[in-house]
């Protein structure tokens, strides 16, 4: 019998996913670790290699500011209603405060942004610099600065070169690689190799800053000009929350971080939205469920413009339609699109980065977008009808886009396709797609009614009839309905029925469907998408459970009229946010860890649903009325469908 002691566990070098800070101005974004280290950076844009890639290989670049002897700070918020991070650190000799921000500044007309820009200017623009400021507020702290960035997804290290007089202006760029990163500070840098590195120490009432530029556009030379263009990002943030109409309510600033959060993954020269910040954080600890998830999707489109509309977002929601409306009118609409519209999104292996926590392999590029996903055409119509109702006009030009849309799902819904959730298994009947190409329909026939094109309205109508009894034939099982035809299985995309209007939240079928997938396909409360044992996914490994999911199922528990369920689950919903309320797409239930890309996009859109729906409720019990539905059944409004 051996008495020595078992091996303790490894701990993994890599951060917890939650714990990560969202730096963003719109053009792309940083996340910051709790060390003080930014760890995720694209370049030019969200959708560029990384320049620091640390989350994804711990080799792969990092840029850290904070205490030379500690890694865990005292505390973490962003600057009420703002983008700006501000980390507290408590050393044994004193404290001090970094701030973190992507500045914003005033519009930049450029040759290059007159060519790529879609969208109205307005009175602000990305500064393109990530600015960097600390202060000691008690004693004495040694305050170290290492900015160590490689270019190319890790594979293209720095050469700096000072410029300038002194020690404080230094250029970083690799031999064939386009950008350039200036980097400006009032610490005194040296040069490592491929880093730059600064010590000194602040004593109380000391400041300091960091700048890295990349672009043309300067940073700040002093700290008065850094704290005053933090300042004015600031300003800009608060402006921006300003135009929304949140309730007065205490789950209020779980809807503004959302919003804050769905700005900043927005990229504002085109209006576009990216259904996340990162690549390849794996949806399976250690497994290969790992995604580029830096593109926007077709899918999200009907939520985004909810969730904008209900918040009082309406320019932004004008951006992100018209966007749509342009990659929509090519001849095939596609599952998801590039920022600037592309359409081939090539997925491709970095098979020399280790991924997060060993996770592997890294993807880059997405090869679901060509993929045959038949929810596309009744999402897009969604859409459309949704900004039609909010104007109460359908512009003529939009009709050809409406029949291509309507006619493309009478062609195609009743083949198989790859369902919502893009599985790499063989084709099926999901039960979702045909609910969404009922959609297409259905929007497209209330479209018609309104344009007074009744032939189209009756066509359209009666093949929306069509499809409804043939789900209902084929694709609900003893009252319930299921994955695809051919499976008894549960799918959480059924929550999607009463949001859809496919049919009344008060039908026994609704119902049933509701409540059986809150009782066998949860995991402490929690909604998984499917059983993967059950699901032909091409994948392997487990996954954790599907927030988005877990949100649509209080929407749906609302519209059925379980109003005191729907409110306690979106209590522990909320419980779950992490420090700095973000989500990201998966919760571990047994831990509480994310999982999956972060900030994901359609998390946050589905938190506003959800929290709308319930506060509707409260706000009609309030009242003395017992609605069966959130919505008011009265009214044509039809919920978002995804």
């Amino acid at each position: 019998m051996s008495l020595e002691n078992p091996d303790p566990p490894l701990v993994s070098p890599f951060p917890p996913i939650a714990d990560y800070g969202f730096l963003s101005d719109c053009e792309t974004c940083a996340l910051v670790a709790p060390s003080g280290a930014i760890e995720w950076m694209c370049l030019p844009r969200y959708d560029g290699p990384s320049v620091f890639g640390a989350i994804l290989d711990r080799d792969a670049g990092t840029f850290r500011l904070g205490p030379a002897d500690t890694m865990v700070p005292a505390a973490r918020r962003y600057l009420p209603g703002t983008m700006i991070l501000e980390t507290s650190w408590g050393t044994s000799r004193g404290w001090v405060i970094v701030r973190d921000v992507l500045l914003v500044g005033p519009w930049h007309d450029t040759e290059e942004r007159s060519t790529t820009h879609r969208r109205a200017p307005t009175d602000y623009d990305a500064d393109h610099v990530l600015l960097r400021t600390v202060r000691c507020v008690n004693g004495s702290v040694e305050v170290q600065l290492e900015c160590d960035p490689i270019f190319d997804y890790g594979r293209r290290y720095a050469h700096w070169e000072y410029v300038g007089e002194g020690y404080n202006e230094a250029v970083a760029t690799s031999d064939g690689w386009p950008t350039k990163l200036t980097l400006t500070t009032d610490l005194r840098v040296g040069f490592e190799g491929s880093r730059v590195r600064a010590l000194t120490t602040l004593h109380d009432g000391d400041t300091a800053f960091v700048a890295l530029a990349f672009s043309d556009h300067p940073g700040p030379k002093t700290y008065s000009d850094a704290y005053s263009r933090l300042v004015n990002t600031a300003d800009y943030w608060h402006q921006w929350l300003a135009h929304g109409t949140f309730p007065d309510h205490p789950w209020r600033q779980y809807l503004q971080r959302s919003a804050l959060t769905l700005k900043g993954l927005t990229y504002s020269p085109t209006g576009a939205m990216i259904a996340a910040a990162t690549t390849s954080l794996p949806e399976t600890p250690g497994g290969e469920r790992n995604w580029d998830y830096r593109y926007s999707w077709v899918r999200d489109s009907t939520f985004m413009l909810w969730g904008l509309h209900s918040l009082g977002f309406e320019w932004e929601a004008n951006d992100y339609f018209y966007f749509m409306q342009e990659v929509a009118q090519s001849d095939d609409l596609q599952v998801m699109y590039g920022i600037q519209g592309e359409r081939e999104l090539i997925e491709d292996t970095l098979d020399h980065l280790s991924g997060y926590d060993n996770a592997r392999p890294v993807r880059i590029g997405n090869g679901a977008y060509n993929q045959r996903q038949h929810d596309v055409w009744g999402t897009m119509l969604d859409s459309i009808f949704l900004h039609a109702k909010s104007r109460d006009h359908l512009p003529e030009r939009r009709w050809p886009l409406i029949e291509r849309l309507v006619e493309a799902a009478i062609e195609n819904w009743k083949l198989p396709d790859r369902g919502i959730w893009e599985v790499r298994g063989e084709d099926k009947h999901f039960v979702s797609s045909k609910v969404m190409c009922w959609v297409a329909c259905d929007r497209g026939a209330r479209l018609a009614r309104l344009r007074e094109a009744h032939e189209h309205a009756t066509r359209w109508q009666a093949h929306a009839d069509e499809i409804k009894a043939d789900i209902i034939e084929h694709g609900c099982k003893n009252g319930v309905f299921t994955q695809h035809y051919e499976t008894d299985s549960l799918d959480a995309s059924a929550l999607l029925i009463p949001l859809t209007r496919f049919l009344p939240a008060d039908d026994v079928r609704v119902r049933k469907t509701v409540l059986a997938i809150a009782d066998n396909l949860t995991v402490d409360g929690l909604v998984l998408r499917y059983k993967v044992e059950e699901t032909d996914d091409g994948l392997q490994g487990e996954e954790g459970t599907f927030t988005i999911c877990s949100f649509w199922l209080v929407s749906a528990l609302s519209e059925i009229g379980e109003h005191s369920l729907a409110r306690d689950l979106c209590q522990k919903l909320l419980g779950y946010a992490s420090p700095l309320h973000l989500y990201a797409e998966e919760i571990d239930p047994r831990s509480g860890r994310h999982l999956g890309n972060f900030p994901q996009a359609f998390t946050h859109l589905a938190l506003i649903n959800a929290v709308m729906h319930v506060i509707r409720a409260d706000e009609k019990l309030a009242k003395g009325i017992q609605p069966l539905s959130a919505q008011d059944p009265t009214t044509d409004v039809v919920p978002p469908a995804i």
